[in-house]
């Protein structure tokens, strides 16, 4: 199985209050450090951005989407980025930018799960991460109908294609504390992960 990988950093970060994209994270920027650990697993990757979004540089081969039309949420990054993607892998890895801790091997185990579904999806404590997830491209349609109507959240797509949920034994020896799914949402998380960098809950937790 072809597998790919889409990264969707075209929100607002009104929350943190500046570009999620640019915050510097252990000697590197936030988007080039998760397309740098998407791409240890899966090729090709692709950026999705707002339409005149402003971003770091980012390494050769690395293509760079635009949204449509700003404002719709994350579903339809993914719509731009599966397109983009189409006829270069059946499935993607789909992850956020602000995604610091991401783990190479949890990439590696989501796409090695994913089997006869359309998706497959970590559920933590009864909390679906449709943006940490593996999708099959041919679920560009289900998306594409959703956007029509006005539905821009990615959760609403596992309501329209076969989900596999992806519990915590399945993960936890390679991601401990499940750091693969933490994002960084306001100044005081994005801290926080900064102060976390000396203290890793496990040696084997790097991103490699």
């Amino acid at each position: 199985m072809r597998t790919g990988g889409i990264v969707l950093c075209g929100g607002r970060s009104s929350r943190m209050g500046r570009p999620k994209a640019w915050l510097p994270f252990d000697g590197e920027l936030l988007l080039p450090r998760v397309v740098r650990i998407l791409r240890a697993v899966v090729d090709p990757v692709v950026v999705v951005a707002a339409t005149n979004q402003d971003l770091p540089s980012l390494p050769p081969g690395v293509e760079i989407v635009r949204d449509a039309e700003d404002g719709r949420g994350p579903l339809q990054g993914l719509v731009a980025g599966l397109a983009a993607l189409e006829g270069q892998a059946d499935a993607v890895y789909v992850s956020a930018c602000d995604a610091p801790f991401l783990n190479s091997r949890f990439v590696r185990r989501m796409v090695d799960l994913l089997g006869d579904f359309d998706a497959c999806v970590p559920e933590i404590a009864g909390y679906r991460h449709p943006l940490a997830a593996v999708y099959r491209v041919g679920v560009r349609e289900a998306a594409l109908a959703l956007l029509a109507t006005s539905q821009g959240r990615a959760i609403s797509l596992l309501e329209k294609v076969r989900p596999r949920a992806v519990g915590p034994a399945e993960v936890e020896d390679i991601d401990p504390g499940f750091r693969s799914l933490q994002n960084l949402n306001t100044p005081e998380e994005y801290e926080a992960a900064l102060r976390d960098l000396d203290h890793p809950t496990s040696p084997e937790e790097d991103c490699e």
